[in-house]
């Protein structure tokens, strides 16, 4: 997904957290101007600085980079502009969202963050959103949504012929390094936020000294013991999994490496990685069988009000508690937990692979039935995981097709809605303009 398909896919997010809008009643009061006119609706400067702050504050909560702000507003804009261009077409062609639906959406809304609509209503009063003014933010999500189900995936058309291609093409290409199954161990030299360029140079020299020790034989996973500043359990392993879902950096560091062959250093945002790969397998053909995982979680949302360190230890603390057999691991998660599945004390269901983000998967793999994980952060806040049981599933044919013919699907999904939308803009009337001198 790329930056521009990411901004969208926060701005159809956004609306389940609250603290999405806070942004609006910190804003500093400006003399506003009209940036683009889209079909004779116009789009402020207000509009967009106020959606710059709140992805930026979305994305500072995930933990991701935050592009330059010029580049961020562009990217904004570019958003806003087509969301107008949509919501007009779903207007124009029958698309309607009744109030049952806004009333829905509105309850989920309050749900997630633990409250009851007066609650809720309070809040967004206290950040200066007016009830009307949420509900119809809501309202064009919907609006939205229904319109990309109809008119974009509507457009993906999976043939017989394409999944008969694909099974093909995975059988007899195997050359392409992110189709590859890699286990990679990790020892991470970290780097403080805002370290100096000086500070930054000496733990460069710390790492070189660390792969030098390497090179000269000594044991990587008695190093990343003594030296990781990542998670050291099971020898700094990551997991083994496809190529594309571990970092770039790393698949390209060690794409040309053979089994335990070890990196030159690698930068990251968290400091100075130096990769072993531990396993790498060719990709397979359909696959025939899984192992489906059944998992039971609490999740703890961080925001302003719960930093990331403070739900690490209370959810640490709630280990604690169940292990010494003072509470059960359901009561805990029907009570803490921020998600759909709390009622169901935490039950995640059958799972097959792939199906949890990739920092949960890792962690739940390595549990054996009945463990209990220490807290996970992950990009939706930090977990607690008990693994329940696992079971081997055999796939029928039908099943292995299906899923092939799904994974086309979500594949093009980002083409085709990108073609789509340059269809509408290219019939829209848009106008941008300079801001007044």
């Amino acid at each position: 997904m790329d930056f521009q398909a990411h901004i969208r896919s926060l701005a159809l997010v956004s609306l389940s957290l609250l603290a999405g809008f806070s942004v609006h009643a910190q804003a500093p009061q400006q003399a506003d101007f009209i940036v683009a006119v889209v079909n004779s609706e116009p789009i402020t400067n207000s509009e967009v600085r106020s959606e710059v702050r709140r992805i930026t504050l979305q994305l500072e909560q995930q933990r991701q980079s935050v592009p330059p702000t010029e580049e961020l507003r562009r990217l904004v804009l570019e958003r806003m502009v087509n969301d107008r261009i949509q919501l007009r077409m779903a207007r124009d062609t029958g698309i309607r969202v009744d109030d049952a639906a806004v009333d829905q959406a509105e309850q989920s809304v309050a749900q997630q963050n633990q409250i009851d609509l007066p609650a809720l209503h309070q809040r967004l009063a206290k950040d200066g959103v007016s009830v009307a003014t949420f509900r119809a933010q809501l309202r064009d999500q919907l609006t939205l949504a229904r319109l990309h189900e109809r008119d974009v995936e509507g457009r993906i058309r999976i043939s017989d012929q394409d999944v008969e291609r694909f099974l093909q093409d995975q059988q007899n290409n195997n050359v392409d390094p992110l189709t590859q199954d890699i286990n990679l161990a990790q020892i991470l030299i970290a780097v403080p936020e805002k370290a100096t360029a000086e500070q930054t140079a000496l733990i460069f020299q710390q790492a070189q000294k660390v792969l030098s020790r390497i090179r000269a034989g000594e044991d990587f996973g008695r190093l990343v013991q003594e030296l990781s500043a990542a998670d050291r359990n099971n020898g700094g392993q990551l997991g083994l999994r496809r190529a594309d879902r571990y970092p770039p950096l790393f698949v390209t560091a060690t794409q040309q490496l053979g089994v335990g062959g070890v990196s030159e250093i690698v930068r990251s945002g968290a400091g100075f990685h130096i990769l072993q790969v531990v396993e790498k397998r060719a990709p397979a053909t359909a696959t025939r069988f899984v192992v489906q995982s059944r998992a039971r979680h609490i999740l703890l949302r961080t925001d302003a009000k719960l930093s990331q360190t403070a739900a690490i230890a209370r959810l640490a603390d709630v280990k604690q508690r169940i292990l010494a057999g003072s509470t059960t691991f359901q009561a805990q998660a029907r009570a803490l937990s921020q998600d759909g599945s709390a009622e169901q004390g935490g039950d995640l269901g059958w799972a097959n692979p792939g199906m949890f983000v990739p920092e949960f998967e890792e962690v739940m793999n390595r549990l054996n039935e009945g463990d209990i994980s220490n807290p996970v952060v992950s990009r939706f806040g930090v977990h607690l995981i008990q693994l329940i049981e696992r079971r081997r599933v055999e796939l029928n044919p039908q099943q292995v097709r299906e899923s092939v013919r799904n994974q086309l699907r979500q594949s093009r999904y980002e083409e085709t809605y990108s073609t789509w939308a340059q269809e509408l803009r290219a019939r829209a009337f848009v106008e941008m303009r300079e801001p007044p001198q």
